[in-house]
């Protein structure tokens, strides 16, 4: 390298920076590694301790701070016009090798990752070849890891199957010391070559170039990888159950990615014998149990089993914006028990989640959400009846895609889902799984139905917040969010619906504060205001069919006004609640907003929540987007052709007007031009006649006669002479 001081240790002695090389650093690998090593100090995973504090500094949120001593990051990306991530020192361009090699062999390390990008396959065996041939022209030694897939083990034969004492015994799992019986996927053929290929390399002259192949077991967490279909499957919870591909009886090696960059940072720092390497973590489950973990924690818990002929027209793992659907479909259907002895044994690793993902679900739901920016919209909207309110809350919920939450549609849903589980009562063979809840629910839509009776059809209160507390935990609103409509209607609602599952009392006694539920507390409250009078002529300019079968009528609007108003005195209304918590409402006088269809309140209301915090819209919504940008741009193309065309016929027709009109008037011009000259000829025309005619008539009569030689001469003279002027 060109600066001593990157490569050993300072005039102190303290531990300086060393240089990593990694490829495709916007790739999920690429940027969490580089993430990792890029707060991990030179040798730190050697020293007792010393890894814990790494691992807790990179956190994805977390600004990032160089320390003295780090790695230092430098490397290529996928896409050449992606924003360089702020822990790299600078980006290579991967489509120049020369120039990419001189910077490879001033690396202390270089990592290639072919995990991902097939492509990177080929580049990854070119760049060890590269460096190797270039062996005679630097000085020290040289670091190589290739990070590579388990599905180059995927068809090997298990260990020792005389050794099982029956069928229910495990398969003895694969060990590092396996790897040269390993046989790949078909798909992964080019990946074992080039496996074999860095090891082959790093035995040539181990003193200047040392070389190792991590094989990294399906690599979960933050963002999410493989699994991230399932993840965003259950987060929108738009399914009745997740999918598992297959029987889901496969066994699935897997690794969390910081782990994976732990074990990176071993290697970097301990140098180990072995050249060979497994990265899978301790769980060994199944891809049923990792599906099921997923849909417990984020969706309803259901998991629907997929025929692996059917899976490959599931569209989920298309829609996942990873580079190889089909690399993530092998990789879910693989069937692999491994153990990672030597870096479970011999590496200091600050485990991220040593037991796998469905012991450590709730933190991977939680990384996986604020990783993503998957944070919940929960929107309250107030005010008197017909103020707008579901209106605006409609275009809110489609805007951010959460959830509409209306009284009369939870009522129903809730009643509904009592009534279904209520049915089971009856049904034997699920008594054991159900574990009395339906007989729980039997007996509460029986007491709901005995107090529809006694209150005229109406529901109690304590009901009816039951229904809102179940709606707002679930899974959906949760995730998504939500826009509650209109409710809580009283201090007393707001109370009950708000308050926390722990004990209330205790709670308060201890904080001195009063205590809710942070799970459903809206995070925006917008009063909506207006006078009745204002409400009522705004219901009485609705059309006729907007206003049938609702309770806008003129008597229902007016109960519902007086109704309001007595639980929204001065002195007590349901903003005293949310006052008393420091939520202060945003109050917006619906009088003021003139706009077209409430846009005003709408954009306002916008403002205050902020930016989406979800996926955006999905392939086929694009499409559709596209679809109608395509006829909107259609139609105003057509409109504008149109007009274009109007405009020339009426420019045409104004010209032809013109032209003729300019015609007329050239025409009378010239008639009144005619009129003036025979008017002012008329005094010349007497005189002529009577002074000068009858002698050029004598004149031209003598010439006649005379016939001299010129005629013009003759006639001056005969007229000079005759002039009866001339005395």
């Amino acid at each position: 390298m060109s600066d001593e001081n990157e490569t050993g240790k300072g005039a102190t002695g303290n531990k300086v920076a060393k240089r990593i090389f990694i490829n495709n650093l916007d790739s999920f690998h690429g940027r969490n590694i580089s993430k990792f090593l890029s707060n991990c100090v030179v040798g730190a995973s050697q020293e007792e301790g010393g890894d814990e504090e790494d691992a807790e500094s990179v956190d994805s949120d977390a600004p990032v701070v160089v320390k003295e001593g780090t790695y230092q990051i430098i490397g290529t990306m996928s896409d050449p016009q992606a924003p360089k991530p702020e822990w790299v020192k600078y980006v290579l361009d991967s489509s120049d090798r020369t120039q990419l090699l001189e910077h490879l062999v001033e690396c202390d390390m270089v990592i290639y990752d072919i995990t991902e990008d097939p492509n990177a396959v080929d580049e990854a065996a070119w760049a060890i070849e590269s460096m190797e041939a270039e062996l005679e022209h630097w000085i020290g030694q040289k670091l190589f890891i290739l990070v590579s897939s388990v599905l180059t083990w995927a068809k090997s034969k298990p260990l020792d199957p005389a050794m099982r004492r029956s069928e229910e015994d495990p398969e003895i799992p694969f060990t590092e010391d396996d790897y040269r019986r390993r046989k790949p996927h078909p798909n992964f053929k080019n990946h074992i070559s080039c496996e074999k290929t860095v090891i082959k390399c790093g035995k040539t002259n181990k003193q200047q170039l040392i070389s190792y192949v991590v094989a990294a077991g399906m690599t979960y967490g933050m963002e999410e990888s493989v699994f991230h279909f399932l993840f965003k499957s259950a987060w929108h919870g738009q399914v009745d159950a997740l999918q598992c591909y297959g029987t889901g009886e496969n066994i699935l090696p897997t690794i969390h990615v910081k782990d994976l960059a732990a074990v990176l940072q071993n290697i970097c720092d301990s140098r180990p014998k072995t050249r060979y390497l497994l990265a899978v973590d301790d769980s060994q489950l199944t891809l049923m149990e990792i599906v099921k973990a997923i849909s417990v924690a984020l969706h309803n818990g259901k998991v629907r089993c997929v025929s692996r002929e059917d899976a490959l027209l599931v569209k989920d793992l298309e829609n996942n914006n990873r580079p190889s659907p089909q690399a993530d479909f092998d990789h879910l259907l693989v069937n692999l028990r491994m153990d990672a002895v030597y870096i479970k044994e011999s590496m200091n690793i600050n485990w991220q989640s040593e037991a796998g993902i469905v012991e450590n679900i709730p933190a991977l739901v939680k990384e996986f959400k604020e990783t993503r920016k998957l944070q919940p919209i929960r929107v309250c909207l107030l005010g008197p009846p017909a103020v707008g309110k579901s209106f605006i809350a409609e275009k809110l919920c489609k805007f951010y895609k959460i959830h509409h939450i209306k009284m009369k549609d939870v009522i129903e849903e809730a009643i509904k889902n009592l009534e279904r589980s209520a049915a089971r009562v009856d049904a034997p063979e699920e008594e054991e799984e159900d574990d009395g809840k339906a007989q729980e629910d039997s007996e509460l839509l029986e007491k709901i139905n005995e107090n529809k009776q006694e209150n005229d059809g109406r529901i109690d209160d304590e009901y009816i917040i039951q229904f809102f507390k179940e709606k707002l935990h679930s899974k959906m609103c949760q995730n998504q969010g939500f826009v509650l409509d209109g409710y809580p209607k009283t201090y007393e609602q707001a109370k009950a619906l708000f308050v926390p599952e722990d004990d209330i009392e205790e709670l308060e006694q201890e904080s001195k504060i009063p205590q809710y539920d942070k799970l459903i507390m809206p995070e925006v409250l917008a009063s909506m205001e207006a006078p009745d009078e204002f409400l009522r002529d705004r219901v009485m300019n609705l059309p006729e069919k907007l206003i049938e079968g609702t309770h806008n009528t003129e008597e229902k609007l007016n109960k519902r006004l007086t109704i309001f108003r007595e639980n929204n005195t001065e002195d007590v209304t349901v903003l005293n609640y949310f006052d008393e918590l420091e939520v202060h409402p945003y109050v917006m006088d619906m009088t003021k907003d003139k706009s077209k269809e409430a846009e005003n309140t709408v954009e306002h209301l916008k403002k205050l929540v902020g930016n989406p915090r979800n996926y955006g819209a999905t392939a086929e919504e694009l499409a559709e987007e596209k679809r109608q940008e395509a006829d909107r741009r259609m139609r105003q193309e057509t409109m504008e052709r149109e007009q274009r065309q109007r405009r020339e016929e009426e420019e045409l027709a104004d010209m032809k007007r013109r032209q003729e009109e300019w015609r007329s008037r050239l025409e009378e011009v010239k008639r009144e031009e005619h009129e003036t000259l025979e008017a002012q000829s008329a005094p010349l025309r007497n005189y002529l006649m009577k002074h000068v005619m009858p002698t050029l008539t004598m004149a031209l009569v003598d010439c006649c006669k005379a016939r001299p030689d010129d005629a013009i001469d003759f006639i001056a003279e005969y007229l000079f002479r005759n002039n009866p002027q001339v005395d």
